[in-house]
Formats: structure tokens, sequence, C-alpha cells
């Protein structure tokens, strides 16, 4: 690839990596379309009892615990995931109210801690991303002036090339991995919800 050809594709692939960054000033590292929203709020995912101890009691019971760990996987299909709801709370008797309350208590702490951290990695990866974008640029400069220069030495602007390459597929490839992350948040909301929402009809 010639050295400007290679410069310009550089600074459009920053240009372009860097230009779809969420608006919301409260949260300059949220490198995704989708509104930034920190936590999921109790009340947006349940209508049933209120909770009380559960949510601290949920992690003392090992059965309720297995089978949160299971029901917040993603590898869990979701229709498995409802279906094992359905199955636990059908054999849980009189005491189907109180595991109700512990399952969904269990599965909030988790997919919200889940959600959480899911977050916080795609904000560390959004200020790795400007700092490589700054570095593209100035390695940019710095190549088109080892091409003006006289003598021109070509063993360093080959060198610069090619860091410049490099440099430039992984943001790309950065960039292409942040896209589909940006999309496990709302599907984390998605899963709580549906959950939420087969645990309370199970109740009625």
């Amino acid at each position: 690839m010639k050295v400007r050809a290679l410069a310009i594709t550089a600074l459009a692939v920053v240009v372009s990596g860097t230009a779809a960054r969420a608006a919301d000033p409260r949260y300059p590292d949220w490198p995704c379309t989708q509104a930034k929203v920190p936590e999921i709020s109790l009340a947006a995912v349940w209508a049933g009892p209120a909770l009380d101890d559960a949510e601290t009691r949920w992690k003392d019971d090992a059965k309720v615990s297995a089978l949160i760990s299971k029901l917040s996987a993603r590898k869990t299909p979701l229709d498995d995931a409802e279906k094992s709801v359905k199955e636990f709370l059908a054999g849980s008797g009189s005491d189907k109210t109180g595991n109700a309350k512990l399952l969904f208590a269990g599965l909030f702490d988790t997919l919200n801690a889940q959600r959480s951290q899911v977050m916080r990695g795609l904000e560390r990866v959004s200020r790795k991303q400007r700092e490589a974008a700054d570095k593209i640029r100035d390695d940019t400069v710095q190549l088109q002036a080892l091409q003006d220069a006289t003598p021109r030495d070509e063993a360093k602007v080959e060198a610069f090339s090619n860091q410049l390459i490099w440099e430039t597929r992984i943001f790309e490839d950065r960039r292409k991995v942040v896209r589909f992350v940006c999309e496990v948040p709302t599907a984390i909301d998605q899963r709580l919800f549906a959950l939420g929402r087969v645990i309370q009809q199970e109740l009625e």
C-alpha cells in the first residue's frame, strides 16, 4: 500500500471509529449507540411480592444459587431457562412464593452484576481506543514527514508503514468487537425481564 493511501486509510478508520461515540456528556467513555443505563431498577422488572430479606438470603440456598448460575448464563437458551424456572417453582409446594422471591432476587443481583461488568469493560476498551486513535494520528503525521524528508530513509518509511498498518488493524478489530459487545447489556436486560415475568406468572 502506498504511503499516502495508507495514511488516508488509517485516518479514515480512526474518524469512523470515533465519530459514533455516544453524545451523553455524563458518560464520555461509553462507546455504544445504545443509551447507557447504569443499573436496572427493580421496579422496571418486578411487580411481584416484596422481596424483603430474599435479597440477601438467596445466596444461602444452595439449590437456588445453582439454578441462578444456570439461568443467568448467556449460553443457556432463554427457552430452556424459562422451562427450568417453571419446573423449579412447580416442585416448590408450599414454599413456592418464598422460592420465587429468592429466585428473582438472585437473578436480579447476578444479572445486574454481569451487566455492570460488561459495561465497565466496554468503557475500558473505549479509553484504549481513544489512546490508539491519538497514536495512529501521530504516527500518520510522522510517516508523512519521513516520506517527505530529503534524503528519504526507505527503511524507516517501511518500518513506520508496517507499524501503522498493524495499529490500524488492531483498532478496527477492536471496534468490531465493541459493536458486538454493545448488544450484551440489552440482552441481559431482556433475559432478566423475561425470567421475572415467568416467575410472576407462576405465582398468579
